[in-house]
C-alpha cells in the first residue's frame, strides 16, 4: 500500500522552504521594530477554550475543528486559530501583571481546520499573527493595522486594500442584533439551515454566510454603523484619524463582520486587487476583542490583533511575480582527487563550517568533472581543488566561479582566505 500525504496538507521542500524562512524572518524583524515579543503555544488545547473563545455559532467551531478524546477521556482540539491560545496563555501565566503594558505578542505556527481544500486554503496552514492585550487606546488599533500593512509592503506586494468597519460596543451590538432579527425573521425559512439556527443565537453571523450572500435581504440588511453609540462612533473616528495621519488608505465597509464571535469595535481585512490571485481576495484580517480574556476566566482586558496565512501570502507574491531575495548558494565546494585528498577534505570541510562558511564536498566518489557540475548546481561561489599534488605542496587551488580567477592558497590558510572573500 502506497502511503500518501493527508489531504489538505503539503510538503514544503528545499528550494521552497527558503521562501518561507525569508517571510518568517521578515515577520520577526518587523515585530521587533514594533516591540512585539514571540510566544509559542501548544498545537492542541482543551476543546472548551475554542468553544468559549472563538464562539459556538462560528463555522470554525461547528464544522471545522479537529477534535478528539485523548487517552484520559479529555476532549482536545488542534488549534484552528491563534488568538484564543494566546489569551489563555496570557491568563494562565498572569502576563497582565507585567509592568510593561500593553502585552504585545506575536506567533508563527501551524493551525488546523477541516474544510474543503483549495488553492490558498489548507487543512494545515501556517499563521503569522499578533495580539496586543491590555489597552483600549484606538492608537494601538491603528498600530496593529500599520504593522500588517507594513509587512505586506516590505515584501513588495502591490494593490493591497484595507477594508475597515466598527462592530461597536455591547450596547451597539445589542441594538443591531435586534434590528437584524427583525429584518431576517419574516423570511428566515428562505435561508440555509445554518442561518436559521443563528437567527436568535448570533444574527450577525448571517451576514457572513457564503451560501446566502446573494439573497436580496443581504443587500439592505441594517448596518451596524447606524446603531453605534456616541462612544463607539468616537472610537471609530479616532482609529480612522490615526490611520489617516499614518497615510494609510482605507475603505469603510459596513458589511464586514469577520468570522469569529469575539470581535467588537474595530474590525478589518486586508485584500488584494488584481488578476491572477483567484477567488479568495482576503489576505488577512483582525480586530478588537474586548471581553475575550474575561470569557476564558481572566480579568477584564481589552485586546486587538490580526492573523494572516503564509500560504495565501505566497500565492499573492507569485501572482504579482515578486521575486523573494533568498540565498540559494554555498560559499565553497571542495573538489577532491584521490583517497588521501578525500580523507583530508573531511577535516578541512569541518574547519570551514566551524568558521561560519557554508561548504560541501563529494560523498559519492564522483570524477572531477562531475564534482564541478555538482558545485555549479549548488551555485558555489568558490571551488577548492585538493589532490595528491596539493597535499604534497600544502597548497590548495581556489577558483572564484563567477570570474574564473584562480589562486593557490596554503591549505592551513584556506579558512582565513575564504573568510575575507565570503
Amino acid at each position: 500500500m502506497k502511503i500518501q500525504i493527508p489531504r489538505g496538507t503539503q510538503d514544503i521542500l528545499p528550494g521552497d522552504v527558503e521562501l518561507w524562512q525569508y517571510i518568517e524572518q521578515t515577520a520577526h524583524d518587523i515585530c521587533k521594530r514594533y516591540n512585539y515579543k514571540e510566544i509559542r503555544t501548544p498545537m492542541f488545547e482543551q476543546t472548551e477554550l475554542f468553544q468559549r473563545g472563538v464562539g459556538d455559532t462560528t463555522d470554525i467551531v461547528q464544522k471545522e475543528m479537529y477534535t478528539f478524546e485523548d487517552r484520559g477521556g479529555r476532549s482536545v482540539t488542534l488549534r484552528p486559530e491563534g488568538t484564543a491560545s494566546v489569551a489563555r496563555a496570557y491568563v494562565e501565566n498572569k502576563l497582565y501583571g507585567d509592568p510593561n503594558q500593553p502585552t504585545k505578542l506575536y506567533y508563527i505556527g501551524p493551525m488546523f481546520r477541516y474544510e474543503r481544500p483549495q488553492s490558498g486554503r489548507m487543512r494545515q496552514f501556517v499563521q503569522f499573527g499578533i495580539e496586543a492585550l491590555g489597552s483600549d487606546d484606538p492608537a494601538i488599533d491603528a498600530e496593529v493595522i500599520a504593522l500588517a500593512m507594513g509587512f505586506y509592503s516590505e515584501l513588495g506586494l502591490k494593490n493591497i486594500k484595507l477594508v475597515l468597519n466598527s462592530l461597536g460596543d455591547q450596547e451597539s451590538r445589542e441594538a443591531h442584533r435586534k434590528a437584524l432579527i427583525d429584518h431576517f425573521k419574516p423570511s428566515i425559512s428562505e435561508f440555509c439551515s445554518d442561518c436559521q439556527s443563528r437567527l436568535e443565537k448570533n444574527p450577525l453571523r448571517i451576514l457572513d454566510c457564503k451560501k446566502d450572500s446573494n439573497h436580496p435581504l443581504m443587500t439592505n440588511a441594517p448596518s451596524i454603523l447606524e446603531y453605534l453609540t456616541d462612544e463607539s462612533k468616537q472610537y471609530f473616528e479616532k482609529v480612522k484619524s490615526y490611520l489617516s495621519a499614518m497615510e494609510i488608505d482605507y475603505v469603510v465597509d459596513a458589511t464586514l463582520v469577520r468570522g469569529l464571535d469575539y470581535y467588537n469595535h474595530t474590525a478589518f481585512e486586508i485584500m488584494i486587487d488584481g488578476e491572477g490571485f483567484g477567488a479568495i481576495t482576503t489576505l488577512s484580517g483582525g480586530g478588537r476583542y474586548n471581553g475575550l480574556v474575561e470569557d476564558i476566566g481572566g480579568p477584564n482586558t481589552p485586546g486587538i490583533g490580526f492573523a494572516l496565512s503564509i500560504e495565501r501570502l505566497l500565492m499573492a507574491l507569485k501572482a504579482q511575480n515578486i521575486e523573494i531575495p533568498v540565498e540559494q548558494s554555498i560559499d565553497c565546494y571542495i573538489v577532491t582527487m584521490g583517497e588521501k585528498a578525500q580523507d583530508r577534505s573531511a577535516s578541512l570541510l569541518n574547519q570551514l563550517r566551524q568558521a561560519g562558511i557554508s561548504a560541501e564536498k563529494d560523498y559519492q566518489n564522483r570524477k572531477m568533472k562531475a564534482q564541478f557540475k555538482a558545485a555549479d548546481r549548488l551555485k558555489a561561489k568558490y571551488t577548492a581543488v585538493l589532490g595528491d599534488d596539493e597535499l604534497a605542496s600544502n597548497k590548495i587551488s581556489v577558483k572564484e566561479m563567477e570570474t574564473g580567477n584562480q589562486e593557490e592558497v596554503a591549505i592551513d590558510e584556506l579558512v582565513t582566505y575564504l573568510q575575507g572573500k565570503c
